[in-house]
């Protein structure tokens, strides 16, 4: 299927959901993430801009929100609280890590079962957890992520349990969503037909104030920017080797926790230049809108996943963007900007877009264009009431 055709699919699946009015109460409870306010990543983003849409729509929505020992070893007990009209269900374990993640997730499907509603995951890590909720008739609306299982930095028994958490989302759940129309092109190929596309959403950012760059000593355009987890999959390795190959005259601002115990992380920082900046990871959405808006261009090098929060919030900025070159980033940032396929060819694009080869103005422009096209929060969030409430649609 081409993507027309996809597309066109979709809208009509879509448009069917709204058509149906749901005989539910407007409950949803939403899982998935540590919590809202958002301090983590892209997931908690979404769920900070669904939660209140919602809520001024006139449903009850309930966030499950971790609870962490605090630097003392010490965790509060397990809570409930009411935040910005939304209800939140704080659940506690003393694990770290990983196994934290999936004791949280099982304690949010079993405390789950008491409430009415509908309940939305956000991604299926821990899929598995929720087959007894749909032995008990719950609808289970799940956001399937990336494709987890094929990242490189995962172990083989790793790998293998997020290939059977995908497997049970797809098949299991009462609608699985895919973020992109390749996810959902994956999932057709190897588990169901079945999904439908609704990609993540970011403001429009028109303005923003220059004086906020000045504690790195940053002048508009005169510097790059990478705003992703310090990872292999995201190619900041590669980014930060073919930046550092010259003296450029700008900096590089790399966003991401760096922990140099880890092995990645300190290859990255070792063929940093003087010129690259690790100011570490910053959720102030402000600051970080007015490092989009006034750099030179966003640097993204995701290999693997879906439609990336970072590279659509790049856009609704207006960045020029340099992505690495494969079929999910191509199909968010569009035909008009420039691609990379290895730290030597990214080189080539810095070298042309500093030597003044390439000038930005139109790059900047079609980002604008793209956003407004696809990925406005209006649109995505409309989407997401539309299936919430598609009720008799699914089982």
């Amino acid at each position: 299927m081409d993507d027309n055709n996809l597309q066109t699919a979709l809208r009509r699946q879509t448009a069917g959901y709204r058509r149906i009015s749901g005989r539910h109460s407007k409950q949803v409870n939403i899982m998935g993430i540590r919590g809202i306010p958002a301090a983590h990543g892209g997931f908690e983003t979404f769920a900070g801009r669904l939660a209140p849409y919602l809520r001024d729509r006139g449903w009850k929505v309930n966030v499950y929100c971790q609870l962490e020992p605090d630097p003392n070893g010490m965790l509060a007990p397990d809570f409930e609280d009411d935040w910005d009209g939304i209800h939140r269900i704080h659940l506690g374990t003393r694990q770290a890590g990983s196994v934290a993640s999936m004791i949280f997730d099982w304690r949010c499907t079993v405390d789950v079962q008491r409430r009415q509603g509908v309940d939305l995951i956000l991604g299926y890590n821990t899929a598995i957890f929720m087959i007894p909720s749909r032995l008990l008739g719950r609808r289970v609306v799940m956001n399937m992520d990336g494709i987890e299982w094929k990242r490189a930095k995962w172990s083989s028994p790793v790998k293998a349990w997020f290939l059977l958490n995908e497997f049970v989302g797809a098949n299991v759940s009462s609608l699985p969503i895919a973020d992109h129309p390749e996810i959902a092109r994956h999932l057709q190929r190897h588990w169901c037909n079945r999904s439908v596309v609704i990609p993540y959403g970011a403001d429009t950012i028109e303005n923003a104030p220059a004086d906020r760059l000045a504690t790195w000593g940053l002048e508009s355009k005169a510097y790059f920017i990478s705003i992703a987890r310090i990872e292999p999959e995201n190619s900041i390795l590669d980014i930060v080797v073919a930046f550092s190959a010259a003296r450029r005259g700008v900096k590089l601002m790399v966003l991401g926790k760096l922990d140099l115990d880890n092995a990645y992380h300190r290859a990255v920082r070792a063929a940093a230049s003087s010129e690259v900046a690790f100011p570490g990871a910053i959720y102030d959405e402000t600051l970080v809108g007015a490092l989009r808006f006034h750099c030179l261009a966003y640097l993204h090098g995701h290999q693997v996943g879906g439609t990336n929060p970072s590279l659509v919030e790049a856009l609704g900025a207006g960045c020029a963007v340099i992505a690495h070159n494969n079929r999910f980033n191509r199909w968010v940032a569009g035909p008009d900007q420039i691609y990379f396929d290895d730290a030597e060819h990214l080189k080539a694009c810095l070298n042309s877009v500093l030597g003044k080869q390439i000038d930005l103005t139109s790059n900047r422009a079609s980002a604008r264009s793209r956003h407004a096209a696809e990925f406005r929060w209006e649109k995505v969030l409309e989407a997401y009431e539309a299936v919430l409430h598609a009720d008799s649609v699914y089982t």
